[in-house]
């Protein structure tokens, strides 16, 4: 084996280089990657400036390293991004999560542990994860926490792999225990994010089974927990379905607290080890789409939520949606930024939505910045269901991407196109942000028109965050959804009502049919196109990036990611029209360095097939949005770059490939 590869530069030169270490909310420090967002407050910035406006068309693959031989390839993206420390990359790959070290200057296998689970691994709910979390005394101890599929926490020597033998059971922790239900069988709960570690705790979200058709209106609750970093010990357990007594519980209403489950933090967490907070965005109940039993607010689902790392103590929390009934939890990391508003300094947290709103507080009082407004929305008709008659709308900043459908959102490249949008579009009900669903074929329509789609507006890329500059770049997919209700089979459901797509043929929890282009999301199944002869229904560009400025709220920029699928370029009815602004439909990971803002054409859904969706990636001014250079990868990008100094060479890693192509990391360098 390897030695544990140390940088040849030392610390007094890398401080000459970067600086004092900067806190956790200012960027990646000393080089490193230690995080999964860069730094434990996800601002994924690096002050690093190597590779730079000048320079940046000299870049080209340094190594590559290949995930074909880490089992068989899951039905997914490997949406992983690695850490560095210390020289070694560290991340996860193949369909039992093995955690690997790989030479962050070479690309070479250092170690490999993988944990055989047999039927739980087999059966669990999520496969995919987007890394580790890494842990250090500063001394002579550093571990990497790994979340099995079959979800355990294992803790693992750095140096070595080998899993640290007083931690929990032989280096093992169960994470099935302690969640207030009968026992938990394989297949109900897992995790597809790290964990994350702050003042020495381990906190651990949970990812649970979609909820788009649910079985049963009961599932497993996903408790947010704090584990001893050293021993693996559980420290605490934060309820997120409050039982009686506690804040929140009085929103359950009908005692549905007792059997209502997931509200799990399946995002990447976030923290401040100066306050020795965590920050949790949490996802919605059981029933993506139906909430007929869950009446209330239904806290703290789809909230924001300050825990106290140490104790698990809730210090404040912000719901953003009330009774979720359209699958907008909260699915991006929150971003930890330092800005100044109106002259005053302010230590915030960001939180970008589905919804395309972002959210801006004080992250150790839990105030708003800007203020937020609660407004009418629109009403459910769903027999049983109860719809909160208002949702917060943030004042500042102004949506990042199109909320609701009128008649001017259609796609109008052609008047025959314009005219069989707007007769699609009569088929269904439409209206603003909240319209809820129906059941399908009441008043002679198909369902609702959703615009963001249920998977978003923005997901688990969230954005980026450049600390000198204050400026908030988040990704997003403009794609509306058509989703409609049906009255659940008793015999295979006691939901009451389940959720169909509201497209044509549609059917409960199906997959739509292949053959035709379709726009899809970071989570759930994909959606067929609704639109005009297979065509996008709405108007683009179909994915974008923006630009925010967190210190007035303002935007800066908004541009297209790229231009337009292959499949809408070569559609006959495209022929002689301009689609260079159109934008892939694919939520861009971002990367934000001293010098430049680093995007791709995302990952590679777009038609679900072999060579799907775009493979550039590319550098980006960040004043004007300008396009610096492209560079065409082996496949598309699938996970959020990173960036590390190593040997006096930066370095940027991003994990490549799509359905049918094989997964790499990819090493750009300057030669």
């Amino acid at each position: 084996m390897k030695p544990y590869r140390v940088p040849l530069l030392i610390p007094s030169i890398l401080l000459a280089l970067f600086g004092v270490r900067a806190p956790a909310q200012q960027g990646a420090a000393n080089g490193e990657w230690r995080f999964y967002g860069g730094d434990a407050g996800s601002t994924k910035y690096s002050p690093l400036d190597q590779i730079n406006a000048a320079n940046v068309k000299q870049l080209e693959i340094a190594w590559r390293w290949k995930a074909e031989n880490f089992g068989p390839q899951p039905d997914y993206n490997w949406e992983v991004t690695p850490l560095m420390a210390g020289g070694v990359l560290y991340f996860t790959a193949g369909s039992r999560r093995d955690a690997v070290a790989v030479d962050a200057a070479t690309g070479e296998t250092l170690w490999m542990y993988r944990l055989d689970e047999g039927e739980r691994g087999d059966r669990a709910v999520r496969t995919q994860n987007r890394g580790l979390a890494y842990w250090t005394d500063g001394k002579s101890d550093t571990r990497v926490l790994l979340i099995s599929p079959g979800f355990q926490l294992v803790a693992l020597d750095a140096r070595t792999g080998v899993p640290i033998s007083n931690f929990g059971k032989n280096g093992i922790v169960e994470l099935t225990e302690g969640l207030d239900r009968d026992a938990v069988k394989p297949g109900q709960i897992g995790s597809s994010s790290p964990a994350i570690v702050i003042r020495d705790v381990v906190v651990v979200g949970a990812a649970l089974q979609a909820g788009t058709a649910p079985a049963s209106k009961a599932n497993v609750p996903g408790y947010i927990r704090g584990y001893d970093v050293r021993t693996g010990k559980r420290i605490w357990t934060f309820r997120t379905i409050p039982r009686p007594g506690e804040v929140g519980h009085e929103t359950w209403e009908k005692d549905s607290w007792q059997y209502t489950g997931n509200t799990g933090a399946w995002a990447p967490l976030s923290g401040d080890e100066e306050l020795g907070y965590v920050y949790i965005p949490v996802e919605m109940p059981t029933g993506d789409f139906y909430g007929g039993n869950r009446w209330g607010d239904n806290v703290f689902a789809d909230s924001l939520v300050c825990l106290d790392a140490r104790t698990g103590k809730r210090i404040w929390h912000f719901q953003t949606i009330h009774h979720d009934l359209w699958d907008w939890d909260l699915s991006s990391p929150p971003i930890l930024a330092d800005i100044t508003v109106d002259g005053k300094k302010i230590k915030a947290v960001a939180q970008v939505t589905k919804q395309a709103f972002t959210f801006v507080f004080d992250r150790v009082t839990g105030r708003p910045v800007w203020p937020i407004e609660e407004r009418p929305v629109p009403q459910s008709n769903v027999p049983g269901e109860k719809t909160s008659a208002t949702q917060p709308f943030p004042t500042k900043p102004l949506p990042f991407d199109r909320q609701g459908i009128t008649a001017d959102d259609l796609i109008d490249f052609t008047p025959e196109l314009k005219a069989e949008a707007m007769k699609i579009a009569a088929q269904y009900q439409t209206g603003p942000l909240y319209l809820p669903p129906i059941v399908r074929d009441t008043g002679g329509k198909l369902g609702s028109l959703i615009l963001p789609h249920h998977t978003g507006g923005a997901n688990w890329p969230g954005g980026a965050f450049d600390p000198e500059t204050g400026i908030l770049y988040v990704s997003s997919v403009t794609n509306p959804d058509s989703l409609a209700l049906v009255a659940a089979d008793p015999k295979r459901s006691d939901m009451g009502y389940v959720a169909t797509s509201g497209a044509p043929g549609g059917r409960p929890s199906d997959s739509p049919p292949g053959g035709m282009p379709r726009f899809s999301g970071g989570e759930g199944p994909a959606r067929p196109n609704i639109g005009p002869q297979g065509l996008p229904l709405v108007k683009p560009p179909w994915g974008r990036i923006t630009a925010i400025d967190l210190n007035t709220g303002d935007r800066v920029w908004t541009i297209a990611n790229g231009d337009a699928p292959e499949a809408v370029k070569n559609h006959p009815a495209m022929k002689g029209i301009d689609l260079s602004n159109a934008g892939k439909p694919e939520r861009s990971p971002l990367l934000a360095t001293k010098t430049l803002l680093f995007g791709a054409d995302g990952s590679g859904l777009f038609n679900a097939g072999p060579g799907a969706g775009g493979k550039m990636f590319r550098a980006i001014d960040k004043k004007t949005g300008a396009i610096v250079y492209e560079l065409a990868l082996p496949a598309s990008t699938t996970g959020v770059p990173m960036t590390y100094l190593i040997d006096g060479k930066q370095y940027i890693v991003v994990a490549t490939g799509a359905r049918g192509t094989p997964a790499e990391l990819v090493a750009l360098a300057i030669p």
